[in-house]
């Protein structure tokens, strides 16, 4: 029982787990074929890539037969809906096909029914659409409108014969979602439902199998849940006060007196010889009380999201696939973004697998604080400026350096950080920047101080303390001084500043009035004939 079940899993999972999008309005099977329409407005990628995901394609309509179908699918619908017939390129021709080519990439086709008229310009209408209101003629419509709905076309084998049972009516239920009758053969995963017995089997390698089935496609089969007990067999069960039927093993009813109430089972019980015990839901396991349930994590089994750039993410009792950061999904497959597409770099970018790398223009290097842009970078002890085209006089250097006229350029010169002691220490000066250090014995604090440890300059006894160097921002010296204490030394400065001027221009106003004084009055002694007259005594 186990190997089969295993085997149903791997089959049914593949079929199921296709299924996506828009579930049929209806279907119809014929020999290894079953053909579904669905009514989803949609242009005729979209319809195609629905039809692929759901493990099929969209119809080809390659004989009388195939148009027959057509007639019963959508004989109660009206609109276009898309058929799997378009022009990859080229112009139409009038033969055949008219350079048109099925889905399935090729041309070949023992019926035509194109609509009155022929359309030779090579424009927009390249796909083919059939309504009940044109007679179901292949009409060019531009490929990017938006139809009714499409229909898809899905092939099988090992397929089931009908199901033969007396006194009962049988209805199934295709695993793309739509109900068939009157049919000779049945695809894989098709449910058969027996009436009145409720009795439920699943079309498995040309056989059926009676429910309970495995408990990961559609419950088992189950009316309530579906759950698998110690002995890795699927059963159902149902809620507290119900017991299920042992005659079809799926369905529910009342229960007279209910063995497992008493357990208190937080999913499901099960009888084990003559006694009951609990069991969980698929995806969850039992906890140490033997009655409360808890999350399994399935993505630890790594044979799940085997594919190739996916990755697993555990849900609540189940997991689900998906694409690893820097793919998207592509039909199956998990294909690598282009992030370069956004233009996320400021420069040049560089797609890479799941990821992009960001790089500069010469003269530029990438920012450390932000990855994706760049800041000016010479390297050197000089280079030339960056200057605005439009004004030579904008222009710009690196950090850690200072612009510089010669001439009719402008060059940038490093700055020696060293000489304005920006360190407590040791200072070497580099391109940009500087470097800061202790001596032995000494601690770097708070990026540029030297704090004398309490073990001295013996390093054989002192931890790994930080002796060396560190590189601040370029000329940005760390400064224990804070803010106010800055705006005050300004002030103090400036005062002084002006200070000074006040008292040179009282001095020199004041000498200047004395001199002019002195040289007015010997100017008036002059003028009236005094002369200084010295007696003997």
């Amino acid at each position: 029982m186990r190997d089969v079940t295993e085997l149903l899993v791997v089959m049914l999972v593949s079929l199921m787990g296709r299924t996506g999008g828009t579930q049929p309005s209806s279907g119809y099977c014929i020999g290894n074929q079953c053909f579904g329409l669905i009514q989803d407005p949609s242009e005729f990628t979209t319809a195609q890539n629905q039809c692929k995901d759901q493990g099929g394609h969209l119809m080809t309509v390659r004989s009388s037969v195939s148009h027959d179908i057509l007639n019963i699918l959508l004989g109660n619908f009206t609109g276009r809906f898309w058929i799997g017939l378009h022009l990859n390129s080229g112009c139409p021709d009038a033969a055949g096909l008219r350079g048109f080519q099925w889905v399935t990439k090729d041309n070949e086709s023992d019926f035509f029914n194109w609509a009155p008229g022929f359309d030779s310009s090579c424009s927009s209408h390249r796909c083919v659409s059939v309504s009940k209101e044109s007679d179901f003629k292949w009409t060019q419509e531009p490929c990017e409108e938006l139809a009714a709905g499409f229909l898809c076309e899905y092939s099988f084998t090992e397929a089931c014969r009908t199901l033969k049972a007396a006194n009962q009516s049988v209805t199934y239920i295709t695993h793309m979602g739509f109900g068939v009758e009157d049919v000779l053969s049945l695809p894989p995963g098709t449910i058969a439902t027996l009436m009145p017995s409720e009795t439920k089997y699943v079309c498995f390698s040309s056989d059926w199998l009676m429910a309970p089935w495995s408990c990961e496609i559609n419950e088992g089969g189950c009316d309530h849940k579906c759950a698998v007990d110690p002995n890795e067999v699927p059963s159902c069960y149902c809620p507290q006060g119900q017991t299920v039927n042992p005659a079809n093993k799926v369905t529910c009813e009342d229960a007279a007196d209910d063995p497992c109430l008493a357990l208190r089972c937080d999913h499901a019980c099960f009888k084990s010889g003559d006694s009951y015990a609990c069991v969980c839901d698929h995806g969850f396991k039992l906890a140490g009380d033997g009655r409360s349930c808890v999350d399994f994590n399935d993505c630890t089994d790594q044979r799940q999201c085997p594919g190739e750039n996916f990755k697993c993410i555990n849900t609540i009792g189940n997991f689900e696939c998906v694409c690893k950061d820097g793919y998207s999904m592509s039909g199956d497959l998990c294909v690598d973004d282009n992030e370069c597409v956004s233009a996320p770099c400021e420069h040049e970018c560089h797609n890479t697998p799941g990821g992009y790398t960001c790089s500069c223009f010469d003269g530029y290097k990438v920012d450390p604080e932000s990855p994706n842009k760049c800041k000016l970078y010479c390297g050197m002890e000089e280079c030339p400026a960056e200057c605005d085209p439009n004004d030579a006089f904008q222009c710009y250097c690196p950090d850690g350096y200072i612009a510089e006229e010669r001439g009719s350029q402008t060059v940038c010169i490093d700055i020696d950080e060293c000489a304005f002691f920006y360190c407590d220490q040791d200072c070497t000066n580099t391109f940009g920047s500087y470097v800061c250090a202790c001596s032995p014995g000494y601690t770097l604090v708070d990026q540029y101080k030297c704090v004398k440890n309490e073990y001295g300059t013996d390093l054989t006894t002192a931890p790994n303390f930080p002796t060396t160097s560190y590189m601040p921002e370029p000329t940005r010296q760390p400064s224990g001084v804070s803010v106010g204490g800055f705006v005050g030394i300004i002030l103090c400065t400036v005062f002084f500043i002006v200070l000074v001027v006040f008292l040179a221009h009282h001095f020199l106003n004041r000498r200047g009035k004395m001199e002019s004084t002195s040289a007015l009055k010997a100017r008036e002694d002059e003028a009236h004939g005094l002369h200084k007259v010295s007696t003997d005594s």
